[in-house]
């Protein structure tokens, strides 16, 4: 439980951000009771400055933030807060406060492999999805493909163009990542592993 640091301001800013695709959504403030209501209900709850009020983002859309993990800065000033957003984070009905950033990384591809995964799951199959055919075919057939990327990133950077080996090379990050999901771990857990080696050095 993170408590509010004595001897600061009575409002402190407070950065959402996506905890899937490490992107920024918004940006409010909180003073001591936002950030209680925030832990006791796992939704981001501000101060508005304008309302004089509490208000928990989401009470009239629906869209909630809700909350995984909460840290202080190095100077106690400002919170960090990671969040599974549910729908849009802005008012006016973008993702992010700064408009529908198109941002694509790792975690956006992961996010998009999970969804379509949870869907699966849920027995919503898209029969136009790649991903499901997949998982229907079951980890054997991923962890096949995952082998025959590989061999073809390869070939490809050692006989084809610069063009066919960056294709070669996403055609191998997508299964894999696929792979890492439908053996129930994350991305996160790969870095980790990774973190914990290079400490070592």
């Amino acid at each position: 439980m993170i408590t509010f640091p004595k001897d600061k301001e009575t409002l402190l800013p407070a950065i959402i951000q996506d905890v899937e695709t490490k992107e920024v959504l918004m940006l409010g403030y909180m003073n001591a009771e936002a950030l209680k209501m925030t832990q006791d209900l796992k939704k981001v709850t501000f101060f508005s400055r304008s309302k004089k009020r509490l208000w928990t983002k989401g009470e009239t859309s629906g869209d909630f933030l809700w909350v995984q993990n909460i840290q202080l800065d190095c100077d106690e000033d400002t919170f960090l807060i990671q969040v599974k957003p549910k729908g849009n984070t802005c008012h006016n009905g973008t993702k992010t406060c700064w408009g529908n950033n198109d941002i694509f990384n790792l975690n956006t591809l992961q996010k998009i492999i999970t969804d379509k995964a949870n869907d699966f799951k849920k027995g919503n199959i898209d029969t136009s999805s790649y991903t499901h055919l997949l998982l229907q075919k079951g980890l054997n057939k991923i962890a096949q493909k995952v082998g025959e990327e590989g061999v073809e990133t390869v070939i490809a950077s050692l006989n084809e163009s610069e063009e066919n080996f960056l294709n070669e090379s996403a055609d191998l990050l997508f299964h894999l990542l696929l792979l890492i999901q439908a053996k129930g771990n994350t991305l996160e857990d790969v870095l980790e592993v990774l973190k914990k080696r290079n400490s070592k050095k």
